[in-house]
């Protein structure tokens, strides 16, 4: 079971997924109003979806599930193969990657506001102004407003290597851009997920036909706890309609991989599913206001 964001009809609406149908959510306009709820009342609540409206799921638009006011952040260089990737990139403070990893503190930083996030099959965006641009495949946290993880989903945090690589200060401007965040397809409850530190990743990108750049790796490469990012998170923060929290990457094409308009890049992460998304350069002229 999967809980989805979806449009039909031209009506935005909250169901569960199963099986290839997709069971409309009674009385649920918003993912907000789930994440509001402690985590065992969200249990009872799934388990009890009404007599909703049904659909096959190949007669709906998938969206970004996410809503409301339910902001999106990340986590960095939580993964071996990430600090190694920041270090190389960085020309004058590798040091500051490398000091990060073993901190007791771990780099946590916004990542999008709810709109901007692109949800399946909706093109992701690299800068015009950035010379290597990277898809970041990683687990997401959809975490409640008393700070309990209670799904997962998957986070494409598209990022400027060579932007990041010029001086830490400009991470903002190498990770917070249009199309820079796409979550999806849908959120797993967490009761779902049998361990989720043994999750295989993989990634591949797609190019003029043919399969561009492909890996795979394991959540169990994981340096912090999944509690512990969400402890930092939540310390000095109030996130009444939730949150979600993507909790780094371990797989990272190696310079000098860019991607290029026209990708397709594809992320899957088992027990979840997988997140497929389109490449754009630049903001497009006619964009949401």
């Amino acid at each position: 079971m999967n809980i989805v964001r979806y449009e039909q009809d031209g009506d935005v609406r909250i169901g569960l997924h199963a099986g290839g149908t997709i069971t409309e959510l009674e009385g649920v306009s918003t993912l907000a109003q789930l994440w509001r709820l402690p985590a065992a009342r969200l249990r009872e609540r799934l388990a009890s979806p009404g007599p909703g409206r049904t659909a096959e799921a190949s007669a709906v638009r998938l969206l970004a599930p996410v809503d409301a006011t339910t902001e999106v952040w990340a986590c960095g260089v939580t993964y071996q193969v990430s600090r190694e990737a920041r270090i190389e990139e960085s020309e004058r403070a590798a040091d500051v990657y490398a000091l990060v990893y073993d901190a007791q503190r771990p780099e946590v930083f916004f990542k999008s506001v709810p709109w901007r996030v692109r949800g399946p099959g909706e093109p992701i965006g690299i800068r015009a102004d950035s010379d290597i641009d990277v898809p970041e495949p990683e687990l997401a946290l959809v975490v409640n407003r008393f700070g309990e993880t209670v799904g997962y989903t998957i986070c494409n945090d598209v990022s400027s290597r060579s932007i990041e690589g010029e001086n830490p200060l400009y991470l903002p401007q190498a990770k917070i851009f249009y199309g820079s965040c796409a979550l999806g397809p849908w959120i797993t409850p967490a009761w779902e997920v049998g361990d989720p530190y043994d999750l295989p990743i993989g990634l591949a990108v797609d190019r003029d036909g043919g399969e561009h750049w492909s890996g795979s790796t394991s959540t169990s490469l994981l340096h912090r706890r999944l509690d512990e990012l969400v402890a930092y998170l939540m310390r000095g923060d109030v996130h009444p309609d939730g949150v979600v929290l993507s909790t780094g990457t371990c797989l990272v094409p190696p310079a000098p991989f860019t991607l290029a308009e026209g990708d397709t890049v594809r992320i899957s992460i088992g027990a979840i599913g997988t997140l497929t998304n389109t490449v754009r350069r630049g903001v497009p002229e006619e964009h949401p206001a």
